[in-house]
C-alpha cells in the first residue's frame, strides 16, 4: 500500500513538473546580427537583463558577418528576426517578396573613413582597395557616394566584399585592404593603433537608414504575438540603455570585446549623434535615400515610386506600444 502511494506521489509530482515546464515554455526566436557592433547592444541588453524572458521569449543571437547568408537564413526560416541592413528587404519587397522591415534600429551612419597609416588624405584613396560588407548592401553604396563626393570615379578605386566592421578592421591591420568604414569603438581603436580617421561618413551621406529590424512576413504573420513581444522586450532594452549607461557600457564592452572606457565613449557619442533610435522608429528620409540609391544602381526600376507599404509592416511595432494586458 505504501509503495502504491509512493508511486502515486511520484507520478503526481512528475505530472505537475511537466505541466509547469510546459506552462513556462519560452518561444525561441533566432536572431541574426550582421556583425559584432554597437547596433546589437539593445538586443544584448534585453537578453542579459531578462526582458526577453519576461516576455516569454528565448532570443538567440548569431553573428553571421555576411549579408547574403543572413537573408538566405531568414528566407529559409533558420532565423526569424534580423538586425541588419534594409537594402535586400527593400529590393525583395519591390519584387513582390515577403521580406519586411518591422522596426528601425540605426537611424544614421555611425561610420568613419579609416585608412592605413600611409593614406593620410582623401585624395590618396585613389587606387585604394576598400573593404565593404557585401556587394549589394550597406557600406557598398555609402563608399560610392563618398568616392563621388571627393572626385573619384568607380575605376579609380577597388571595393572588396569582406564582411562586417570587425572583419574589416582585422584585414586593415593585416594589410589586406587599404581602407574601410568603421563605427565606434573600432574607429577609436584604429586611431590609437596608428591608423587614420579621415572623417565621418554622415558628412557625405546625412540621410541613411543603416540598420533595421527585419522579418519574413511568411513567418511573422503567423507568429504575430511573438513578434510583438520581441519588439516590446527590445524597447525595454533601449529604455534600460538610456537609464543605465554604466551598466550598459559593461555589457557592450564584453560583447564588443573592447574596454569599458571605449564602450562608454561610443555609447555617449551614439546618443549625441542620435544613432540608435530610442523608440525603434524608422526614418522615412533615410529609407528614401536608400531607395533612390538602389534605383541609381538598377536594383529597383527607375519608374517605381517610393512606397513604404511595399517593404515595411510597422503594425507589429505599433501594437507593441499598446499597454500590456
Amino acid at each position: 500500500m505504501l509503495k502504491k502511494r509512493k508511486r502515486a506521489f511520484v507520478w503526481a509530482a512528475f505530472c505537475w513538473l511537466a505541466s509547469t515546464t510546459y506552462a513556462f515554455a519560452l518561444d525561441v526566436v533566432n536572431v541574426a546580427n550582421v556583425s559584432r557592433t554597437l547596433f546589437s547592444v539593445p538586443l544584448w541588453v534585453a537578453q542579459e537583463k531578462g526582458f526577453m524572458r519576461a516576455e516569454g521569449i528565448e532570443a538567440t543571437s548569431r553573428i553571421l558577418d555576411n549579408a547574403e547568408t543572413i537573408n538566405a537564413q531568414l528566407r529559409s526560416g533558420q532565423v526569424q528576426i534580423v538586425m541588419g541592413t534594409p537594402e535586400v528587404v527593400m529590393m525583395d519587397g519591390y519584387k513582390g517578396g515577403s521580406l519586411r522591415i518591422i522596426a528601425g534600429n540605426t537611424s544614421k551612419l555611425p561610420h568613419f573613413i579609416i585608412t592605413k597609416p600611409e593614406i593620410k588624405t582623401l585624395a590618396q584613396l585613389r587606387g585604394a582597395n576598400i573593404g565593404i560588407l557585401s556587394e549589394k548592401e550597406g557600406t557598398t553604396y555609402i563608399v560610392r557616394d563618398i568616392a563621388k563626393a571627393i572626385g573619384l570615379k568607380p575605376e579609380d578605386y577597388k571595393m572588396t566584399a569582406v564582411g562586417g566592421a570587425p572583419t574589416r578592421w582585422r584585414l586593415l591591420k593585416e594589410g589586406k585592404i587599404d581602407a574601410g568604414l568603421q563605427p565606434f569603438p573600432l574607429s577609436y581603436e584604429a586611431v590609437d593603433a596608428g591608423f587614420n580617421n579621415l572623417g565621418a561618413a554622415d558628412s557625405y551621406v546625412p540621410d541613411w537608414q543603416f540598420t533595421s529590424i527585419n522579418a519574413d512576413d511568411a513567418w511573422a504573420s503567423g507568429h504575430r504575438n511573438v513578434v510583438i513581444r520581441f519588439l516590446r522586450a527590445l524597447k525595454d532594452g533601449r529604455d534600460f540603455m538610456e537609464a543605465n549607461p554604466e551598466a550598459t557600457a559593461q555589457i557592450a564592452a564584453r560583447e564588443l570585446q573592447t574596454t569599458i572606457e571605449l564602450a562608454t565613449r561610443a555609447l555617449a557619442e551614439a546618443k549625441v549623434m542620435k544613432i540608435l533610435d530610442p523608440d525603434l522608429n524608422i526614418t522615412q528620409s533615410g529609407l528614401k535615400k536608400v531607395f533612390e540609391t538602389l534605383q541609381l544602381t538598377g536594383d529597383i526600376a527607375a519608374d517605381q515610386s517610393f512606397d513604404l507599404s511595399k517593404f515595411t509592416d510597422l503594425s507589429y511595432l505599433q501594437e507593441s506600444r499598446l499597454p500590456r494586458n
